[in-house]
């Protein structure tokens, strides 16, 4: 399960770009319980969100041509600069040059092949957030593909990934590690083949959440909609789908306790 001792490869960050960030704001700390704070004037309009004084995740303005609404979920580089070079000639586009993001790290922002958006984060003195895989805060990242193996192939020609397969309803499910260390506790999300009409290659995120169903409700009280009831997946835990008032989308899972 994702922790905090980020390694290459590791989820270490995620940000919301938003039309509104003052009601996106609004939004979610009524939904999660979090708190906001600004970066400072000189930040464009991004802020954290926080959870006990502790980085939760961020947000900052739409500022691509044409950009929706959308979690970018970042991936832990040593060499921003070298693994945009390798995204390139694996097929992917680069959105953002790499660039220094004051003495906090190093950011680019890719899209892969298949369409799926994502960055990278090349920690400074902001090492990534500061909590993961507690109530109300990042425990997986899925990804959605129109074929999952070769966007697996695609991801692994960067960070060394690896993944086992496991069958699920209606579709086999793949389970994504970093390369270093043992297999399952390196564990940190999956992919899936692209499921209904009209849903784009992307990567969501997933919070945990103490009630799936309680979420949905509060979602729904604060605007948002409810892209997929809150179901029971065997040996995983109960989950739901949801998109903001803005339409991004994001997903929630209680877990289900793990055994031994």
């Amino acid at each position: 399960m994702l922790g905090t001792d980020f390694t290459t490869g590791s989820p270490n960050w995620i940000d919301l770009g938003s039309p509104d960030t003052e009601a996106a704001a609004a939004f979610y700390t009524s939904v999660f319980g979090w708190d906001y704070a600004s970066a400072g004037p000189d930040a464009g309009g991004y802020g954290f969100f926080q959870q006990g004084g502790k980085t939760v995740g961020a947000i900052g303005p739409l500022t691509e041509a044409g950009a929706r609404s959308a979690w970018t979920v970042y991936f832990q580089t040593p060499d921003a600069d070298a693994t945009v070079q390798a995204a390139e000639k694996a097929g992917g586009t680069v959105r953002v040059a790499p660039m220094d993001v004051m003495d906090a790290g190093r950011m680019a922002a890719l899209t892969d092949p298949d369409g799926a958006d994502f960055a990278l984060w090349q920690p400074g003195t902001n090492k990534g957030l500061d909590r993961t895989s507690e109530d109300n805060t990042l425990v997986w990242a899925e990804l959605h593909a129109r074929d999952p193996e070769a966007a697996l192939d695609f991801y692994k020609s960067l960070f060394g990934w690896r993944w086992s397969a496991m069958k699920a309803p209606g579709m086999t499910y793949r389970v994504i590690s970093t390369a270093e260390g043992d297999q399952e506790d390196a564990s940190f999300g999956g992919t899936a083949e692209l499921q209904g009409e009209g849903m784009a290659p992307s990567w969501i995120p997933y919070f945990a959440v103490a009630d799936a169903d309680r979420t949905a409700e509060a979602v729904q009280g604060n605007g948002g909609t409810v892209l997929m009831p809150a179901a029971d997946v065997p040996d995983v835990g109960r989950i739901a789908w949801f998109a903001d008032p803005y339409g991004a989308p994001f997903a929630v899972l209680k877990p289900e306790p793990r055994q031994g």
